[in-house]
């Protein structure tokens, strides 16, 4: 990396936290060492841990020993772009996401962007990229300075000028400058200083004679060939010949009115992003669909060509350049679009590549698929959609799904805003628990496939092809796919309150999974000599614990167990734990540690277990040592027989009472080996429901790697008043980790205002913890 630039220093990100006396050095921040030194430090010095690197953080010049594994290396211009990130949390983020990244790596003066400023998306101009600071600092971070355009004009910062220093002239209160995280690098256009709006023709192969294209004309398409390309054709003009038939003559046309014929996918009222609309089509705003008005986040119908529909969600509504009919843009389903939000060089609105398309307003139907029996009839197109059949329980076609993301996929689909389950009037602990449990897990994934009993099969189908496959399809779910949802379960439970009123995410579960689906319980719980209960949550009863301060879910899961003499039947293949809360507002404990691995070996009735003490076989189990300190400061207690006798000769314990455990056939030959011969059976954290004052948030384990944690907000942020919408935003969140390796001690004195990003909620408020067994999800 040295040699590249000629800069003698290496540099690099710290992805886990580090020590040096008493002084803690976040995830996030930047280090370097120069090579000489690191080929040093690698060659020769012996006296260092193993596997650790002598570095220098970059800001307060201070310098400790960090793993290697927690050092990631970094070339000098992402260094640079990344230091101007200020949180190192949000640092971290942006370089575990990558793509946005490596794109401002590559941006160049002249390119037109988005940037994000004062909570909203304007359209800008790149005008400088470099530094804005002392440029003698030993790392000098890059900022993108750009000219606010369109509505963003006036609300700038500055016109170029930044501490006296002059980068770029532009209008009175029209540039900023912004780290590379608030800019979106729509595209690679380029214009001179001079020039304000680009032409296609600089986006487009250029065209010669011959060549077939579309262009409009007083609300028409029109279709010719190009006759002549002369010397006008580089002041944007061209000579077309109009299609047989047609009574004009021989036209001079601007070329960035044009597009080659085979770019137009056909369709009455669809518009290609970079052409203007055409006439034709059926209309929506008369008035047989006068109540039910189309706005932003309306899913809508659109017929493509003749017979076929494409369906989309409104992203955009308004008047394009040179257009006078109101327009919208609209990001689709499918594949089956012309850009991802941006027209004539401008983004309007942001989606996935090929997934959006602008079209007029009256071209666009309500989604049959979403209208109930309570919705005015609709005249729709004379080809109706395919799609009733989702709802209608008529459809005969194979059932289809779509994997749980995970690692970067996870990031590149799910991360940003307008992602997730988009919250709509107190749907947010719906919203929460189904991104939790479908968006990067597999567990319950027999709710959406598994043949019932129960004859509700349209409901599991709404969960499967309107929810799930789109959430890790597109990384977005709308609030009407949701709403959708509940009215069905409104109308099966006979709760009316399902639509309008806020409820317990238990409540949601148990009513899907037991009344509605009638799938297997999740849990097996037994008491000592009482039948098998069934159940599908397992909410935690203890009694006031002094000696806990900060429990682990573990702790506490085993303080339940023991208190209410129970076992677990059988592994499960997801456990759903409630944490121990009264109301809204009271908390048994102000933080509790999220056990990333659950071991409910000795949980599990009439399974192999390990003697406390010697590790060997245990046959006995004893409840009253259950709070023994001298042993352990809790958890359950069973001893071999050797152990349990000597264990037992104390005084104090003569008077305990040993129960019998049941050995399993196949294991007895075990009393006799040594230790750690006994099987753990051990569930894996995926997911964390928290409130905080009656709202519900998510946190996400996305991939392996112990920062890989995602946090989602169905309800982030707002647009509009009353007739707005929420916007839903999934973030990533990896500063979780710092805290979850934190020792105890510090983690009980650590100020819940002070803790960085949203880890505060994850250890304060969370409500409900997710485990799965992926072994034993493959039997049920």
């Amino acid at each position: 990396m040295a040699g590249e630039t000629g800069d003698p220093l290496m540099y690099f990100i710290l992805t886990d936290a580090f020590s040096a006396g008493s002084r803690v050095t976040e995830a996030g921040r930047l280090c370097c060492v120069t090579e000489e030194d690191y080929l040093q430090q690698v060659a020769e010095d012996q006296h260092r841990p193993r596997g650790c690197l002598s570095v220098t953080v970059i800001g307060d010049d201070a310098a400790g020993e960090v793993d290697v594994n927690a050092l990631q290396p970094l070339h000098r211009k992402m260094a640079s772009l990344l230091l101007a990130v200020a949180d190192p949390t949000e640092r971290l983020g942006c370089f575990l996401e990558r793509g946005l990244l490596e794109q401002a790596a590559r941006a160049e003066v002249g390119q037109w962007v988005l940037v994000e400023h004062e909570r909203q998306l304007f359209p800008a101009l790149l005008r400088h990229v470099g530094s804005v600071l002392d440029s003698s600092s030993l790392l000098p971070p890059v900022y993108f300075g750009v000219e606010l355009e369109g509505d963003g004009e006036g609300r700038g910062e500055n016109d170029g000028t930044y501490k006296g220093v002059t980068f770029f002239k532009c209008k009175k209160n029209s540039g900023l400058f912004l780290p590379f995280n608030k800019v979106l690098f729509s595209g690679s256009l380029h214009v001179d200083d001079g020039e304000r709006q680009p032409s296609h023709a600089d986006q487009q192969s250029s065209v010669n004679p011959g060549e077939k294209v579309v262009y409009y004309v007083e609300d028409s398409l029109k279709r010719g060939t190009i006759i002549v390309t002369s010397d006008e054709a580089s002041n944007g003009f061209v000579e077309v010949l109009p299609e047989e038939g047609s009574p004009e003559g021989l036209l001079k046309l601007p070329l960035d009115s044009l597009l080659k014929e085979e770019a137009v996918s056909g369709g009455n009222d669809i518009v290609d992003w970079n052409i203007s609309p055409v006439a034709g089509g059926s209309g929506h705003n008369g008035s047989d669909l006068a109540q039910r008005p189309l706005e932003l986040s309306s899913v809508v119908q659109i017929e493509y060509k003749a017979g076929e529909m494409i369906y989309g969600i409104i992203r955009w509504m308004g008047y394009l350049p040179n257009v006078e009919e109101e327009m919208v843009g609209v990001e689709l389903e499918e594949d089956k679009g012309h850009t991802d939000g941006c027209w004539q060089n401008r983004q309007y609105f942001v989606c996935p590549p090929k997934r959006g398309i602008f079209v007029k307003l009256r071209a666009c139907w309500p989604d049959k698929r979403f209208l109930n029996s309570r919705d005015p009839p609709a005249k729709s197109p004379e080809h109706a959609p395919r799609g009733d059949s989702c709802l209608s329980g008529t459809d005969d076609k194979v059932m289809e799904g779509v994997p749980p993301l995970q690692g970067t996929v996870a990031v590149d689909v799910l991360l940003g805003r307008m992602k997730g389950i988009q919250g709509h009037c107190n749907s947010c602990y719906m919203d929460a628990a189904l991104f939790s449990l479908f968006s990067c897990s597999s567990v319950l994934d027999s709710l959406l496939f598994k043949p019932s009993s129960v004859p509700d099969g349209h409901i599991q189908r709404i969960l499967r092809e309107k929810i799930v496959n789109p959430l890790r399809r597109t990384g977005f779910v709308s609030a009407e796919s949701v709403m959708v949802l509940r009215q069905q379960l409104k109308q099966e439970s006979r709760c009316p309150s399902f639509t309008t009123s806020e409820k317990d995410p238990e409540e949601f579960l148990n009513v899907i999974m037991s009344r509605i689906l009638g799938l297997e319980p999740l849990l097996k719980l037994q008491s000592e000599g009482q039948k098998v209960q069934d159940c599908y949550c397992y909410q935690i009863f203890l009694e006031q614990q002094p000696e806990m301060t900060v429990p682990s879910v573990q702790q506490l899961l085993e303080h339940s167990f023991h208190h209410s003499n129970l076992k677990l039947a059988e592994v499960p293949s997801c456990f759903i734990i409630q944490t121990p809360r009264f109301g809204k507002d009271y908390k048994m404990f102000s933080k509790i540690i999220p056990s990333l691995e659950l071991d409910v070996t000795d949980l599990l009735q009439d399974s192999p277990r390990e003697c406390v003490v010697c590790g060997r076989l245990a046959t006995r189990e004893c409840a009253e040592c259950f709070t023994d300190v001298i042993l352990s400061d809790s958890g359950l207690k069973q001893y071999c027989d050797v152990c349990a006798k000597q264990v037992h000769s104390h005084q104090k314990r003569r008077s305990h009472r040993l129960t019998q455990l049941g050995v399993p056939d196949g294991f007895g030959e075990m009393r006799s080996e040594g230790p750690g011969h006994v099987p753990r059976e051990t569930l894996e954290l995926f997911g964390v429901l928290c409130i905080e004052t009656s709202h519900y948030v998510s946190f996400v384990k996305y991939g392996p790697e112990k920062g890989s944690w995602m946090f989602f907000d169905s309800m982030a942020d707002r647009y509009g008043g009353e007739e707005g919408y929420n916007i839903p935003e999934v973030s990533l969140c990896p500063e979780v980790a710092t805290y979850l390796a934190a020792p105890l001690r510090d983690l009980s004195n650590q100020n819940p205002r002070d803790m960085r990003g949203v880890a505060k909620r994850l250890f304060c408020d969370a409500y409900m913890y997710m485990y799965q067994s992926r072994r034993m999800a493959m039997y049920k």
